[in-house]
């Protein structure tokens, strides 16, 4: 198959041509002919990196007419990024049609600029949702001549609280528009767009519904709590060209994340949302252009940062929905190559890492956490390889290497090859030396035990594990959990509004079905069960005690006031 037999026009081949598209991808083949010639619209499922850009770009831009100065297409997306780098590929694609214009409309960029390039005459609008809402409401942007419609990332706009957004502005939109969502995975709320605002969709599947990227290899690293932030470092150091994303779950996770690697000389650095948006800017060009090669990030951070040669992503625990775990994933083993996808976890988070195999289709595969004797070999021979094939200009060098030769010739060769190897591994020999060892965590029952005890054996231990605190925490417990609409933002609301004086730092979080088990400092212990004893939560009086490691609460009834049926909003009461 090729892109003239899709349908595509000749100017527009000759673009894609000169930037190194030779033969179509499989979501270009089935995307490119329905928004040509079809007479649906189209639900396409395919992850980042499948090639979903030209797939709907080079349709996009052979539906409009140039002669035509008004908005034709409109493409929404998610973030500022991905808007930005959509409209710089169509624009790329549309090399050879200088009279359609792309205009990228966005938050936190000026709108006077961006009023004038509309009134100025522009086809095709690439535009985050809240801006373009904006402009609308100015009555800048008119929509009446928009026959296509693309909803990029839109269960990232979901995720984002964008519905209510999308749906005002396809209001504006003409109903006979041709309509286009991409989606790396198929929620509900995706759905309901689609039965609601699409005629007669089409869904188009590249791969599984809700599946990772086909060159994706999924392994995990099970480790103590305590040892993440030491295995995460063999990880990179076992991985000498390593380009990666480390994932973390909150903003002060990935500022300490990265301030570590820094202070241990890695050369990394934060992109999360307490930074301005110049120096998110700044730290994203320095990722695309390589100078850096570690990246830690949160999820909202990330969204629209696009670049195609990941080695490898790095989850520093699993994320609670299984789709952001997919979007991830999906970041590394982009166009035809490989990459890997790593989860360092602890025993609790088994349990998720198996539901996400469930809904990704796929095994991860277990690995010990590499010893400091694989990692210096892997890396001394590494520097071996980049010496092999170094490129060396000798006119330059010459002017250079007798001096350096004389100086240097009382070494002999061997002693030249230590020096060399030295110099370059001398704080990698140094911080293995006195390493910690890292205890890796057995998942196997004993073998001597009869296939039912050992269940029983492995279910008690870790409803065990999760009963106790880390040193220097003590493990709470309440009697509230997710079957009362009890979450972890309900939790800390229920601790600011009970517990008087100085603000508890919350720890560790496990929510089940009928209570909730969490960390807080050993000295806070007291004060927190006491007011959290006979205090509130909608209508159901709450419980709270130290965790009992003897007791099994997963097994206890809950203790549950003889209360009226809980109303569906209400604030904590402040304990009397």
């Amino acid at each position: 198959m090729t892109f003239e037999e899709l349908g595509v026009t000749e100017p527009l081949r000759r673009a894609i041509e000169e930037l190194g598209f030779e033969h179509p991808m499989p979501v270009q083949e089935k995307v490119i002919p329905e928004l040509l010639g079809g007479d649906h619209d189209v639900v396409g499922l395919a992850q980042t990196g499948s090639g979903k850009t030209a797939a709907f770009g080079l349709p996009v831009i052979q539906r409009v007419d140039p002669s035509h100065n008004v908005p034709q297409a409109l493409i929404l997306a998610p973030t500022r990024e991905l808007c930005l780098q959509i409209a710089a590929d169509l624009a790329d694609f549309s090399k050879y049609i200088p009279s359609l214009e792309v205009l990228p409309v966005y938050g936190g960029s000026s709108i006077e600029s961006q009023i004038r390039a509309v009134r100025k005459g522009v086809q095709i609008i690439v535009a985050t949702p809240g801006r373009l809402i904006d402009l609308i409401n100015r009555n800048v942007v008119k929509l009446g001549d928009v026959h296509t419609v693309v909803l990029d990332e839109a269960d990232e706009m979901l995720n984002m609280g964008f519905i209510d957004s999308i749906n005002e502005i396809l209001t504006h939109v003409p109903d006979n528009r041709k309509m286009l969502m991409f989606s790396a995975t198929m929620p509900k709320e995706v759905a309901r767009i689609a039965s609601r605002f699409m005629h007669s969709p089409e869904e188009i599947v590249v791969g599984n519904r809700n599946e990772g990227a086909e060159n994706v290899r999924h392994i995990y690293y099970m480790v103590n709590a305590r040892d993440k932030y030491l295995a995460l470092k063999r990880i990179v150091d076992n991985n000498p060209n390593i380009y990666a994303i480390i994932f973390c779950r909150t903003r002060r996770d990935t500022q300490e994340i990265a301030d570590h690697l820094i202070a241990d000389g890695y050369n990394a650095e934060a992109l999360h949302g307490d930074l301005s948006q110049q120096q998110r800017d700044m730290v994203m060009k320095k990722f695309r252009d390589r100078v850096l090669p570690i990246l830690v990030a949160t999820d909202v951070a990330a969204r629209g940062l696009d670049v195609d040669d990941l080695t490898h992503v790095i989850n520093y625990g699993l994320p609670d929905d299984t789709s952001v775990y997919t979007h991830r994933s999906g970041r590394t083993g982009r166009a035809g190559k490989t990459g890997v996808s790593v989860a360092i976890i602890h025993s609790r988070e088994k349990g998720k890492l198996r539901e996400i195999e469930r809904i990704i289709g796929k095994k991860f595969e277990r690995k010990e956490v590499p010893t400091p004797e694989h990692i210096i070999e892997k890396q001394l021979y590494n520097l071996a390889d980049r010496l092999e094939k170094v490129e060396v200009n000798d006119e330059e060098i010459d002017k250079y290497f007798l001096g350096v030769s004389r100086k240097l010739s009382w070494l002999s060769e061997e002693d030249l090859l230590k020096r060399i190897l030295s110099l370059e591994f001398n704080r990698l020999l140094d911080y293995y030396k006195d390493a910690p060892q890292i205890d890796f965590i057995d998942e196997k029952p004993s073998r001597d035990k009869k296939k039912g005890e050992s269940k029983k054996h492995t279910h008690s231990e870790e409803d065990k594990d999760r009963r106790t605190a880390e040193p220097g925490l003590a493990r709470i417990y309440v009697n509230a959990g997710k079957a009362d609409g009890f979450y972890a933002g309900s939790l800390i609301e229920t601790l600011n509004h009970n517990v008087l004086g100085k603000r508890v730092d919350v720890g560790r979080i496990d929510l089940m079905p009928d209570y909730t088990l969490f960390d807080i400092p050993a000295s806070d212990a007291k004060r927190v069960v006491a007011a959290l004893k006979g205090s509130m939560w909608l209508d159901k009086r709450l419980y709270s005690e130290v965790a009992d490691t003897s007791k099994v609460y997963a097994e206890s009834s809950p203790r549950r006031s003889k209360s009226s049926p809980r109303r569906p909003s209400r604030k904590p009461s402040r304990r009397r």
